[in-house]
């Protein structure tokens, strides 16, 4: 049996999804609890693996085992055994062939960027804090470069292993809610902190320390030595990933769902 689970976590007590001996991850939280559900070892796929801090709202996730429990018993069993800061949204048998990984069409993240001259006392496990002002019409301007397939390797941190540097953005957005700027970005797949290396690159045409054709140009040299900085993993969320529509995966409506508390959020006056 094949199954999929929609993930929730925060990831600020985590060194990232991928399971490592000697720290707590993500992956090695969600492969315990299940494993003791099952009384038998259990591996768990995810869509998008996601680094040290980096939080989800719903990472997409799938495990196979021969194991009978009804979906209610694995989706109640594993939530009593998580820890508070990681639950799963929904649990559901899927097709043999379904892989959260290799069957997604596309990722989606979210950057958030506190901007303004004090830091907040609330949230600051889960913002990026830019003190100066920045200009987000010359941010949405320059970013327009990025749309569409591109090799990305001026954009990617040394250690990545992927096979291609060719990613293909399909949505680059970028706004302003009250004192916070939002960046969501998404694309087939992404390379090693390339969402965390393209805000770090925004950023400073933001802040007027470079034109608005500077990341162009960064993109068209293709310049492994970065001459920006990779911003910090607690802005970062993974929303969601998207799958054919014949595996009935629920991404939408949680990603709607969500889009109502970030409002929530944002729309607070720290």
């Amino acid at each position: 049996m094949n199954f999929a689970l929609g993930v929730e976590y925060d990831g600020s007590m985590y060194f990232g999804w991928q399971k490592q001996k000697s720290v707590s991850t993500i992956q090695g939280c969600i492969e315990q609890a299940l494993s003791k559900i099952a009384n038998c070892k259990i591996n768990v796929f995810c869509a998008g693996r996601t680094d040290k801090g980096v939080h989800a709202m719903m990472q997409i996730a799938h495990f196979s085992t021969s194991v009978i429990r009804s979906t209610s018993v694995w989706l109640k069993g594993v939530n009593a055994l998580l820890p508070h800061n990681i639950t799963v949204l929904w649990l559901q048998e899927i097709k043999l062939d379904f892989h959260s990984r290799f069957s997604a069409l596309s990722r989606s993240y979210r950057y958030i960027i506190l901007n303004r001259n004090t830091r907040s006392s609330f949230l600051t496990k889960y913002y990026f804090c830019v003190k100066n002002s920045l200009d987000v019409k010359n941010m949405q301007i320059s970013s327009r470069c990025l749309l569409g397939l591109h090799d990305f390797t001026a954009f990617k941190s040394s250690g990545c292993q992927s096979f291609s540097p060719y990613k293909n953005i399909t949505s680059l957005v970028i706004y302003r809610v009250h004192d916070f700027i939002i960046i969501d970005i998404t694309a087939n797949s992404f390379l090693y902190h390339m969402v965390r290396n393209i805000v770090g690159s925004l950023i400073k045409v933001g802040l007027s320390k470079r034109n608005i054709f500077w990341i162009k140009r960064i993109l068209t040299n293709k310049n492994i030595n970065k001459i920006y900085s990779t911003v910090s993993s607690s802005g970062l969320y993974f929303l969601s990933a998207t799958y054919p529509d014949h595996y009935l995966i629920p991404n939408n409506l949680y990603m709607y769902k969500y889009e109502g508390l970030f409002q929530h959020l944002l729309n607070k006056r720290y």
